[in-house]
């Protein structure tokens, strides 16, 4: 049964709306399907780095789009070193293949668990407004459930999705 689709439109003002509904329109017209990548990322201490953005409401893995002639990995490489001046400290695996039905009839997400070191503070900016690590006990309050399901999913207290919701 799939599952209630998330109103993130409804959290947002206008005018987030309207940038990410022509974010998606052109991943639309420039992609056949969109692939994203998102990693659980733990430090030495057993913590997860999250990150907050500016552009949608709570705390979520860092991760981003596969582009064009980009693979998975690199794309991974990029985005953990932009939103959280992270190097992975060991091959990252692949956990688990999500349809994000809450994004488009097409958008699916590749799940990485990703040990990594942090090489700098990540100071905020125009996408993120914070990142840091957290306990798993000590998560902010505004995780997002799609975070705390991917979080209790790979600590095996809940069977992996097919859904990213």
């Amino acid at each position: 049964m799939k599952p209630a689709k998330d109103d993130i439109g409804s959290r947002l003002g206008w005018p987030k709306r309207f940038l990410v509904r022509l974010l998606h329109i052109y991943f639309a017209l420039s992609r056949g399907m969109t692939l994203g990548v998102r990693a659980a990322c733990f430090d030495a201490e057993g913590r997860v780095f999250l990150v907050r953005h500016t552009y949608v409401p709570g705390w979520h893995l860092p991760g981003g789009g596969v582009e064009r002639g980009e693979t998975a990995l690199d794309a991974l490489t990029k985005e953990l070193r932009e939103e959280g001046n992270l190097v992975m400290t060991a091959a990252p695996l692949l956990f688990q293949v999500y349809f994000n039905h809450a994004i488009s009839g097409r958008d699916h997400v590749l799940l990485y668990r990703v040990a990594v070191q942090q090489t700098a503070i990540r100071p905020p900016d125009r996408e993120i407004a914070e990142a840091g690590f957290f306990s798993l006990s000590d998560l902010p309050a505004d995780t997002t459930a799609a975070t705390r399901q991917r979080l209790a999913e790979l600590a095996g207290l809940a069977a992996p999705a097919g859904y990213w919701s």
